[in-house]
């Protein structure tokens, strides 16, 4: 998610008519890995050139998009920044590594922020040796046209540093929610368990994929049902999630891992990104649900 960061952060610099806004300064895109630098910028460049044609970006704002975005490998142009929003892959250990390295490394008044949707804000912030500058501030997919952002304070958070964070992502064009660290924030706090208990239900017997889907489309007003989605999402990234909250959280009843689950992941039937799930897929294209 970090090129979608990126690029909302650009294209409000580039579009604003305030020209003593903040969100003037420039952004730094790092990435350890330069081929995933580079397909990061290839896919910012790509979307940027199709807005420039619908005509939602003007020329220049075009180039200005990409101007203000400096790509690198190089750590160190992280040391001086105002704000760093981290979008690594949702592995603890990895982000609390990076965190006591920036934390040693950054300015002191630099502000940190995960994008973790799953993940204890407060293990990262202490990580870091400065937990008062540390927010999480979950992003949903695509960042570019989802407007919603979950902004996480912890007990060792400071005002000035969640209003500061509250301010940015009002600037940007998204519009902020504030929630403490509790597993999976707002959203995913409410949307696993019931996807969870989409699950149960198929799995006990009590209703089919299809009948599941339909009731929560037709009957709650959902764009798509639970199992669809959980497809869309990807079964491990449930498993996952679930998976580690009932470690960390055991005597929280609401978290479970249904054994069919366990059993499509097993068997890499992982959605949407294999081809199936609760579903059969071509690509991006929900095919018929798969029945027990």
């Amino acid at each position: 998610m970090g090129h979608g960061i990126a690029q909302t952060a650009a294209m409000a610099a580039a579009t604003s008519k305030n020209n003593n806004n903040n969100i003037h300064s420039s952004i730094i895109a790092y990435e350890t890995d330069p081929t995933f630098l580079t397909r990061g910028r290839d896919r910012i460049q790509k979307s940027v050139d199709k807005l420039l044609t619908k005509g939602k970006l003007t020329s220049s704002q075009a180039t200005s998009v990409m101007d203000k975005i400096t790509f690198t490998n190089d750590r160190d142009a992280l040391n001086d920044v105002d704000l760093i929003v981290e979008a690594i892959i949702e592995n603890i250990d990895l982000k609390k590594d990076l965190y006591s390295d920036l934390g040693d490394r950054c300015k002191p008044s630099t502000i940190f922020a995960s994008n973790t949707s799953s993940l204890s804000i407060t293990q990262m912030a202490l990580a870091s040796h400065r937990p008062s500058q540390f927010v999480g501030i979950h992003f949903f997919n695509p960042v570019q046209l989802m407007k919603l952002v979950e902004v996480v304070k912890t007990e060792h958070t400071s005002d000035a540093v969640f209003d500061t964070t509250m301010e940015w992502v009002e600037q940007i064009g998204k519009v902020g929610v504030k929630c403490r660290d509790t597993p999976g924030f707002i959203v995913n706090r409410l949307l696993v368990p019931n996807l969870v208990q989409a699950m149960l239900l198929v799995e006990r017997g009590d209703a089919s994929v299809r009948d599941v889907d339909l009731s929560m489309k037709l009957g709650a007003g959902h764009p798509m049902g639970p199992l669809h989605l959980a497809d869309y999402v990807g079964l491990d990234t449930c498993l996952f999630i679930m998976e580690g909250w009932v470690k960390d959280f055991p005597d929280e009843r609401a978290f479970v891992v249904p054994d069919i689950l366990r059993e499509k992941v097993k068997k890499n039937e992982l959605g949407r990104k294999t081809g199936k799930g609760f579903y059969n897929w071509d690509g991006d294209k929900r095919g018929d649900p798969i029945e027990l």
